[in-house]
């Protein structure tokens, strides 16, 4: 491969780098044809980019993006694909999924919510982890649960309020 071709795909790999927040770094070697053609159609139903790189490509792309990716690069030896994604969650569930049929793919490392996490040992915690914008939306229904209880029982008493004070108001 002539140094030209190399600095496109390093160019293409750190643009994608830098245009998904979620990257999974993972093994698909082993899969024959077929089992990479209906991986390749479950990531693209999901939304989520599958690339096969070198790992020396797939350094210096990394190099190259903004972001701090050095942690990744302890993985990045044996044959490597990287699937880009806009949701955190989605491509380890679609790893779990695939893997109850078939050996592959085998998760190296995760760069999700600006957080690293190496090793197949971490699937779990990816699949149940919560984007950004989820864990907001808890922490505000969980701030708007006890103002809503006191409108509530505000709302469900004022019949009794008024009637208290109509009623204090008469005595006087």
């Amino acid at each position: 491969m002539k140094k030209e071709e190399k600095s496109q795909i390093i160019d293409g790999l750190v643009e994608q780098i830098n245009s998904f927040p979620h990257i999974y770094i993972s093994d698909i070697s082993g899969l024959n044809a077929a089992d990479t053609g209906a991986l390749r159609r479950l990531c693209f139903e999901r939304g989520i980019k599958l690339v096969v790189a070198k790992n020396t490509l797939l350094k210096k792309a990394l190099e190259k993006a903004n972001g701090n990716y050095e942690e990744l690069f302890g993985v990045l030896k044996t044959p490597t694909s990287v699937m880009f994604s806009n949701e955190s969650s989605t491509p380890a569930k679609l790893i779990k999924e695939f893997r109850r049929t078939h050996q592959r793919p085998s998760l190296k490392a995760a760069y999700v919510e600006e957080t690293v996490y190496v090793g197949e040992n971490q699937l779990e915690t990816l699949v149940t982890i919560k984007s950004r914008e989820e864990l907001i939306g808890d922490i505000v229904l969980l701030l708007q649960s006890p103002a809503k209880n006191v409108i509530s029982a505000l709302q469900s008493g004022k019949h009794l309020l008024a009637g208290l004070v109509k009623t204090l108001s008469e005595k006087s």
